[in-house]
Parts: structure tokens; sequence; C-alpha cells
């Protein structure tokens, strides 16, 4: 289980800045065996390990045993003079690390893997010995009105050596084939046999569309956000994506990921079967597409169609052992059923895979509490706390952090830093109706149970089944669930 061990303060001392740990302050301690109290500091080795670090470490040992030139895709940077570029040096390092990933004579460590170090100050040699890889290959990406630049450089690993480096400017028009180029050279500077249908796989662009393309990446980074509003923007950028190629099949999982969401908790006028014939539509165009089927069972987990969303989510996890979403949303699918075991499992699981994302830690947090894992929600809270506040400092704009760390702290006691964070998410969005189910979760923490049921009961009209099941699931409740108000909630919700 992740956890931490504890140390005294003259440790903290010795090893605090040489390590990249969080201590904790547990103040002054009884110990066994020494006569005074001691000043005890809890190391959070999950927070700093960002609990995929066990994952990354068994992913390079079986890289570096399979007899293969192992590579990590270091997260390009953003070079771009507009932060809100960041989508876009993102979604090339994620092409990149795919298409590396079909060649069978290369060892590719995951996105989820690489994503640890993003923002991280290391130089390359450090990358590599921390990864357990034998080569790193690192890139900068900007992009100006129709024109990009990228550079990238691969590396060996014990020598610090450069085996290839190159700056390409090249039109935006001609992304596909300049990742393609990259991808067949770093192959081709490892020495590596790429075979026929590999090469004809890594050409094979999941559209070739540039402009549904960058729509689909700033589809994806909008869906993220989570709130109403960028949930419709992100809504738009896929259909725009889907109007200029109606081939591109990730562009329909990530409609009906959104349709999904907007119903659920929005109460968004479009049926369940409208949203899996969208998905479907994803489907038709590729049956291998992991995103398309989560996205099919989260259609139908927001209708209850249990058992239909168990093939579905599992359907999707076979295709993609490591799709985020399949994880995060049977996590959600299993908290409605009230199967909180197996929820933590998957909350945990999407916690490794996306080492940006706060939501599946906060959720899996939420499930521990009637599993009576108290440290391990104590320690899922820093991680998902940590991760938000990161988040809002990118999105400034967006609620969704705050509006998930408040109740989180309210349930740790923390009741003047939760207060602190449900003002701010009120304030960015206070007719966002998520926002009033998370601020009603953190005022029924904080014993103010008037002012959860005020927000409760406008949020319950504005929601589909899965939300309602949700509700009567959700842990964060449980210091109101004797008011008869409450009771009242639970029969509407049906």
């Amino acid at each position: 289980p992740l956890g931490g061990i504890s140390c005294s303060a003259a440790v903290r001392t010795q090893i605090g800045n040489k390590l990249e740990m969080e201590f904790l302050d547990q103040g002054e301690k009884t110990v066994k065996n020494i006569a005074q109290p001691v000043h005890v500091y809890f190391i959070n080795m999950a927070a700093a390990l960002q609990p995929c670090a066990p994952q990354a470490a068994a992913t390079a040992q079986s890289a570096m045993q399979a007899d293969k030139p192992s590579v990590a895709v270091l997260p390009f940077s953003n070079m771009s003079n507009d932060p809100e570029q960041e989508y876009f040096s993102d979604g090339i390092t994620e092409d990149i690390i795919t298409d590396l990933s079909k060649v069978s004579g290369l060892s590719v460590l995951s996105r989820n893997t690489v994503f640890t170090l993003k923002g991280k100050a290391l130089n390359l040699q450090q990358a590599a010995r921390q990864l357990g890889v034998a080569y790193v290959v690192e890139g900068s990406v900007r992009k100006a009105g129709n024109r990009v630049r990228i550079t990238a450089q691969l590396i060996e690993g014990a020598t610090d050596r450069h085996l290839w480096a190159e700056r390409y400017d090249r039109e935006l028009t001609d992304i596909f084939e300049l990742q393609d180029e990259i991808t067949q050279t770093i192959v081709a500077q490892l020495k590596v046999t790429l075979l026929p249908e590999e090469k004809q796989a890594i050409e094979q662009a999941p559209t070739n569309d540039v402009e549904a393309y960058t729509n689909y990446l700033k589809g994806m980074e909008f869906y993220r956000n989570g709130t109403k509003s960028s949930l419709l923007t992100a809504q738009h950028l896929f259909a725009r994506a889907i109007a200029l190629d109606p081939g591109y099949a990730r562009a329909y999982a990530g409609l009906a990921h959104c349709a999904s969401r907007l119903k659920s908790q929005h109460g968004a006028e479009i049926s369940v079967d409208e949203i899996i014939a969208i998905a479907d539509k994803g489907l038709a165009i590729n049956p291998d597409l992991a995103e398309a089927q989560a996205a099919r069972g989260n259609a139908l987990a927001v209708d209850d169609r249990r058992a239909e969303a168990v093939s579905a989510f599992e359907q999707a996890m076979v295709l993609d052992p490591n799709s985020y979403e399949a994880h995060f949303y049977f996590g959600r699918f299993l908290t409605n059923t009230g199967d909180y075991a197996r929820a933590a499992e998957h909350f945990m699981r999407a916690t490794e895979i996306r080492p940006d994302d706060y939501e599946a830690p906060l959720f899996a947090s939420q499930v521990m509490v009637p599993l009576r894992q108290h440290n391990k929600v104590h320690t899922y809270v820093q991680i998902g706390v940590k991760r938000a506040e990161e988040a809002l400092r990118r999105h400034p704009e967006n609620s969704r952090p705050a509006q998930l760390i408040a109740p989180a702290l309210a349930y740790l006691g923390e009741a003047e830093q939760a207060k602190a964070w449900l003002a701010r998410a009120l304030e960015i969005d206070p007719d966002d109706n998520n926002v009033r189910y998370n601020a009603a979760c953190a005022y029924a923490q904080l014993g103010e149970a008037d002012r959860a049921f005020d927000l409760l009961e406008i949020w319950i009209q504005n929601v589909a089944r899965d939300a309602k099941l949700w509700f009567r699931n959700d842990p964060d409740f449980e210091p109101i669930r004797s008011d008869p108000r409450y009771q009242k909630l639970l029969d509407l919700a049906g």
C-alpha cells in the first residue's frame, strides 16, 4: 500500500534539500526507547513519487530485460509565447511516444511514466538514470500562426553523448509528416529494423487534416477542465474536428464523453442512445480505439445500464490497459453501485496513468473513507490537492480544482482552508451545477447542513440518473444522512 515513513527533525535537516520529497510536520511525538519527545516528520512517499513510480520502475526494468534499446520521450517543451499552446506540445509528445511504441524492436516508456518529469529540472543523463532507460529523446515546440518549429535530440543515457539533434521549420500542414520523420530518424539512429507493417502503422495518422487535429487537441484541453463552460467549448471543438474530418475516430470519442458529462451533471437534453451512437461512429472507424469504447461505457453508466456498461469498460481496458478514461469512468460507475473497493483500485490506476490529474486521487480518497483506509485517505488527498493547486495555477479561470479541494480539506478538518477554496470556486463559477454539488459536500463536512441542502435542492433538478446514484453513495454526506431533508432528496433521486 502507498504511504510513507516517519523521520526525526535531524534526518529531515540532513536529507530535506537533497531529495525531492514532501515532509509533513507531525509535531512532537513520544517515540519508543527515547526519553524525550521528538519532533517528527512524515515523508509522503506517495506524493513524492507520484504513485506511478512503482509502475515506472517496473516498466523500465522490463524494458531493460527485453534486450531491446529502451527509450523515453520526455515531454516536449512549449516554446511558444502563448502558454495556452501547451496542449500542442503535449500532443506532439504523445504522438511520437505512440508511434515509437509501434516498433517491435524498441522498448518505449509510456506517457504516464515520462510525464511525471514534466516541468522538472533534470539533465538528460539524470533523467535516463531515473527512468532506467538507455536513451532519452528531448525536444521543444514553437507554434506561431501557420508555422511550427520543432527541435529534437537523442542522447545516450550512460555517456550523455548526443546521437542525433535536429531543428525543423515547417508549415503546420506538414506536422504529420514531420512526426513520422522524427520517429523514423530515432529508429534509424538506434539501428533498429523497422518492419514494413510498422512503417505503415507509423505513417497512418489519426487524421490528415491539421486543423481537425488542432481542434481535437484544444478540445481535450477544455474537456479535462471539466466545468460546464469548458465542456461546452470542448464539445464545439470536437464537433468542428469531425466536420473537418468525418473519419476522425478520436474526435467522436471526445464528443461522446462531453455529451455524457453534460447530461449526467448538467441535465443536457440529449438521450443516452444518441451519445452511444456518437461513440459507435468512432468504433466503426477504429474498432480498437479504447477511448471510444470507454465513451460507450460512460454513456451506458449515465443511464445505469449496468451489465452493458461493465462490458464496455472491460473491453476498453483490454484494448488499452493504460486508458485513463476507462479506469476513471469505471471507478465512477463502481462508486455509483457502492463497490468502493473496486472503485478505489481504478481511481488509483487512473492516478498513475495521468500524473497531472487531480480528480482521480481525490475521488480515490473519497471512496477510501467507507473502506476505513484512513491513512490512504490522507495520502491521496495530499496528492490530489498538490495536483489541483498546480492545475489552478495553470488555469486560474477553471473552478474545478478548487471545488474538489474544498470537500477533501473539510473532511480532514482543515475548515478555514476548505472555506477559502470553496469561496474561490463559487466566485469563479457560481451557476455551475457541479460547483453547487461540491459546495454542498464541503458544507456537509463543515456542519453547515442548511447551506448544503439549499444547494442540493437546486442541483438534483438538473442531473441524470447516474449523478443521483453518486449522491446516494457519496461518503461526504455521512454527517447529514440522519436529517429528514436527506431522505426527501433520496426520494427525489428515485
